[in-house]
């Protein structure tokens, strides 16, 4: 595998430096997997854990793996019969099993992303749509899962029917924080087309997140095949990035799975929007970063978006969705701007009679 390694970039609003050159809070040496499917199993798991564990060997503490980590890209097109026949339980299933043996023997925290069977919610009350969770999750170097999270915005377009595969995670708690104390950081588990939203980055950066990890299957778009999405895809999220103060990891699965030709081209960036780690688009590779977890608060401390909002002015973000693409302009009020009697300037007949 193409193999990229980035050290901590010095941060240029350093607030305090008790601690060195990193700063109080030291590195994060954060490592990711970029990797293109295999029908064979054996020799998918087999190289996925050869990337797990090249980034080890570079002193990775947590490595990250793209979505549906262990399954082709499924919503290409409508499935024929029951969606969540293709789904796993979490649990028992192979994903988490993976992840587990991956963690322990490389003495690493395992980040991966699973197509999840769930027939029944917490109560056991069966949803009865066919369908499962697009869940990403976390495992302690002892194969313990110590992080869920699932999707919360589901794609439609062309090539990308995921509304036909997978539920929305529930709103209650969407965006859990998870404090990893063995990392000495906080990490966000979205996926994929939640990083398209800036509110999911801003609630997970209020909650006292550092690190992002958006687990991605992105590619090429069947209906527009010469329209190249990936510079805006690593441009939104590096926006969130610096709007918010994070560290952003974005593992992305390159080759082609049916109707779509996946572009690679994962990335690791900073607070300041700095691309630390990028990997090549048609090529697996391994990234591995250091991130001065210092950078969040430097660069807060400097642009203190987060405490200078006005959500007092935010409830047209809570407004029903939209049917239509592209919203029609809804008048705003406009302020009077009559003057009193006392001072309202003279009218041309009224200077005429003086």
């Amino acid at each position: 595998m193409h193999l990229v390694t980035a050290t901590a970039l010095p941060s240029p609003a350093r607030v305090a430096d008790p601690g060195g050159a990193a700063g109080s809070r030291g590195t994060l040496r954060v490592g990711l997997v970029q990797h293109h499917w295999r029908e064979d199993r054996d020799e998918l798991v087999a190289a996925l854990d050869a990337g797990i564990a090249l980034a080890v060997a570079e002193g990775a503490r947590v490595v990250f793996l793209p979505e549906l980590t262990l399954s082709r890209y499924p919503a290409f097109a409508e499935p024929q019969g029951v969606a969540a026949e293709l789904a796993e339980p979490l649990v028992d299933g192979p994903t988490l099993a993976f992840a587990a043996a991956a963690a322990r023997r490389h003495g690493v925290h395992v980040h991966a992303s699973l197509y999840e069977r769930a027939d029944a919610d917490e109560d056991g009350t069966p949803y009865g749509d066919g369908l499962g969770f697009n869940t990403a999750i976390l495992v302690d170097p002892e194969g313990r899962l110590v992080a869920r999270t699932r999707k919360t915005h589901i794609p439609v377009t062309e090539g990308y029917v995921e509304d036909h595969y997978f539920r929305p995670g529930p709103a209650e708690g969407a965006y859990p924080v998870h404090q990893v104390p063995a990392l000495g950081a906080a990490l966000g588990l979205p996926t994929c087309w939640d990083e398209w939203f800036p509110e999911v980055a801003r609630l997970y950066a209020l909650g006292g997140a550092d690190v992002l990890a958006y687990p991605t299957a992105i590619g090429s778009e069947p209906d527009h095949p010469d329209f190249d999405t990936a510079p805006l895809w690593e441009h939104v999220v590096v926006g969130h990035a610096i709007a918010n103060g994070l560290f952003v990891v974005v593992p992305n699965r390159t080759g082609d799975e049916g109707l779509i030709r996946f572009y690679g081209s994962s990335f690791i960036a900073d607070p300041y929007g700095r691309v630390l780690a990028r990997a090549p688009r048609d090529e697996e590779a391994v990234l591995v970063a250091d991130l001065d977890l210092d950078s969040r608060a430097d660069w807060l401390t400097l642009f203190p978006f987060l405490t200078t909002r006005r959500p007092d002015s935010y409830a047209g973000l809570a407004a029903p969705v939209l049917t239509t693409p592209v919203p029609s302009p809804v008048p705003s009020p406009v302020p009077s701007l009559s003057t009193s009697p006392a001072t309202a300037p003279a009218t041309a007949a009224e200077e005429a009679r003086a």
